[in-house]
C-alpha cells in the first residue's frame, strides 16, 4: 500500500500505533528521515515502551551519522528489554560497522535466540569472514546491564566448539545450536509423540541402559505421511526434547555438478554431525536422495546413494547421531535403506485429529486479534486438513480482515465464523496422498511397513 493510502487511513485513526509504525517504515524507505522520526515520536507518546519505535529511532540516528548515540540508545533499550530481537540485530550491525566482529557475532546470536525469523545468512557470512567467531565456541557470552558484550571462558563449552563453522556455512547447512522447538510447540499428535519418545528420545536419554542390552543410541528413523502434517516440525521438536544439535539438510546442499563432489559433501555433513553429537541429522524429502537404484541405471546418482548407504550404516561412528528422514513417498526409497541398521524404524505421521486441530488453531491465533475463536467448531469443519491446510485457512481469513482493517483504519478482530468461511475455500491436501498410499499399502506391503496407513483408513487386510 502506498504512502497516500496509509496517510488517509491515519486521518481516520490518528492514534493507531501499528499504522504509525507502518508509515514510519515507508518514510524511512523513501529516506524521509525527519518525517519518519516524527511518526515514531508520536508512537512513543502513545506507547512510551514501544520497542519497535525505539529500535527504529536508533536506526534513523545511525543513518544521520551519529552511530555512537544510536549505540547508547540501543544499550539502554536492551538493558530494559533483554528479549528485543530487533534491537540485538541492529546492535550486531552497528558493532560490525565499528569493526567489532566478535561482538557482532554475539549480538547476532542473541537476536536469533529470541527470533529465528531474523536469520540473515549473508550478514552472518560477512561476520565470519571478518573473524567473528561464535560466542559459544569455548566461551560464554555475557551481556552487562548496559548492553555491553563480553566473553568469558566456559567450562561447559558448546558441542560445536570443535566444528569447522566455516565449512558448515560453505555447505549452507542450516544448523541451530540446541534446537529451541519442543513437543509443546507441536499441536496434538500425542500418539506420534509417544512413539517418538519410545523409539528415539528414551534411547538417547538413557544410553548406558541401552548399552547394557547391547543397543546403541542413535540410528535411523523415517517419518512418513501426507505433506504438510508436521514431519519437519516434529524433527526439530525431537532435537529440542533431547537437547541435541539440529542439522537440516536439503538436496541442494549436497548435489554438485562435478563428479565425486556430491559424495564428498555428504561425507562432510555426516562428519559435522558426528563431531557435534548428540545431534539430529535431518534429511527432508529423503526420497530424492535415497531413490531406488533400479531407476538410476547408468546414472551418477547411484554412487551418491551408495555413499549415503555407507554413511548411514556406520553404526560405530554414528553413535549419538540420530538420522531422521522425512518423506511423502516412502515406497520410492531404495529397499536397502529400510534394512536393519539403517532406516529400520518407521513412524507414520497422519493428519491432525480433532484435538490436534483445535490446538493448532490456538497456536495460530496467538498474537493475533482473535475473538470468539470457537476452535472446536472450526476444527470439526476442517476434518482431514493438514497443519499446512489449517495455516492456509488462517492466512485467507487474515487477508480478508486486513483488507477491511485498512479501509476502516482500525483493527478488526478475527472470529471463528471468519475461519469457517475461509475453510470452505480450502480443500484438504491430504486426500490425493491417501489415494496413492492406499494402493501401496494394499498391494505392495508384504513387509507390513504401511500397516499404519491401513489402520488409519480403517481397512483390514
Amino acid at each position: 500500500m502506498d504512502l497516500d493510502s496509509l496517510r488517509a487511513a491515519l486521518e481516520a485513526s490518528p492514534d493507531n500505533v501499528p499504522l504509525l509504525l507502518m508509515i514510519a517504515s515507508a518514510l524511512e524507505d523513501e529516506f524521509e528521515l525527519e518525517d519518519s522520526r516524527e511518526m515514531l515520536d508520536r508512537v512513543l507518546k502513545l506507547d512510551p515502551k514501544n520497542s519497535s519505535a525505539q529500535v527504529s529511532i536508533a536506526r534513523l540516528i545511525d543513518l544521520e551519522g551519529r552511530t555512537s548515540e544510536a549505540i547508547l540508545r540501543l544499550e539502554s533499550l536492551l538493558a530494559m528489554d533483554d528479549k528485543c530481537a530487533a534491537g540485538w540485530m541492529l546492535r550486531a550491525r552497528l558493532a560490525f560497522k565499528e569493526g567489532e566482529a566478535n561482538a557482532a557475532r554475539g549480538y547476532y546470536e542473541k537476536a536469533i535466540e529470541h527470533d529465528a525469523s531474523l536469520e540473515d545468512d549473508s550478514f552472518l557470512e560477512q561476520i565470519v569472514k571478518a573473524g567473528g567467531s561464535s560466542a559459544s565456541q569455548g566461551k560464554r557470552a555475557m551481556v552487562t546491564s548496559t548492553g555491553e558484550f563480553i566473553e568469558e571462558e566456559d567450562d561447559d563449552a558448546d558441542p560445536f566448539s570443535g566444528l569447522d563453522a566455516v565449512a558448515a556455512r560453505d555447505l549452507q547447512l542450516e544448523f541451530q545450536v540446541k534446537a529451541d522447538k519442543k513437543f509443546k510447540d507441536v499441536g496434538g499428535m500425542e500418539a506420534v509423540k509417544e512413539e517418538i519418545r519410545m523409539k528415539i528420545i528414551h534411547p538417547l536419554k538413557n544410553p548406558d541402559l541401552f548399552k547394557a542390552y547391547g543397543k546403541k543410541a542413535g540410528g535411523g528413523v523415517l517419518l512418513y505421511g501426507p505433506p504438510g502434517c508436521g514431519k519437519t516440525l516434529l524433527s526439530q521438536a525431537t532435537a529440542g526434547e533431547i537437547k541435541a544439535n539440529f542439522f537440516s539438510v536439503g538436496l541442494h546442499q549436497i548435489l554438485d555438478m562435478y563428479i565425486g563432489e556430491s559424495e564428498q559433501k555428504l561425507h562432510k555433513i555426516f562428519e559435522l554431525a558426528r563431531q557435534a553429537a548428540p545431534s539430529v541429522l535431518f534429511f527432508d524429502e529423503i526420497d530424492a536422495l535415497a531413490a531406488d537404484r533400479r531407476d538410476l541405471r547408468g546414472s551418477a546418482g547411484r554412487t551418491l546413494i551408495n555413499q549415503f548407504l555407507t554413511e548411514v550404516g556406520e553404526e560405530e561412528a554414528n553413535e549419538g547421531v540420530l538420522i531422521l528422514g522425512a518423506t511423502n513417498a516412502p515406497w520410492h526409497l531404495d529397499g536397502a535403506f529400510l534394512r536393519p541398521g539403517r532406516f529400520d524404524r518407521l513412524i507414520f505421521v497422519p493428519p491432525p485429529d480433532q484435538v490436534a486441530r483445535e490446538e493448532i488453531l490456538r497456536i495460530h491465533s496467538k498474537e493475533k486479534p482473535v475473538v470468539s475463536l470457537e476452535e472446536a467448531a472450526v476444527a470439526k469443519r476442517c476434518d482431514g486438513f493438514s497443519g499446512a491446510d489449517l495455516r492456509a485457512v488462517f492466512d485467507r481469513a487474515t487477508e480478508s480482515k486486513l483488507e477491511e482493517a485498512m479501509k476502516k483504519g482500525k483493527i478488526i478482530p478475527l472470529t471463528g465464523k471468519d475461519l469457517i468461511k475461509s475453510a470452505k475455500q480450502v480443500k484438504p491436501s491430504t486426500r490425493k496422498w491417501f489415494e496413492s498410499a492406499k494402493n501401496y499399502a494394499l498391494y505392495a506391503n508384504q513387509s507390513g511397513f504401511y500397516d499404519d496407513v491401513l489402520n488409519y483408513l480403517g481397512i483390514k487386510k
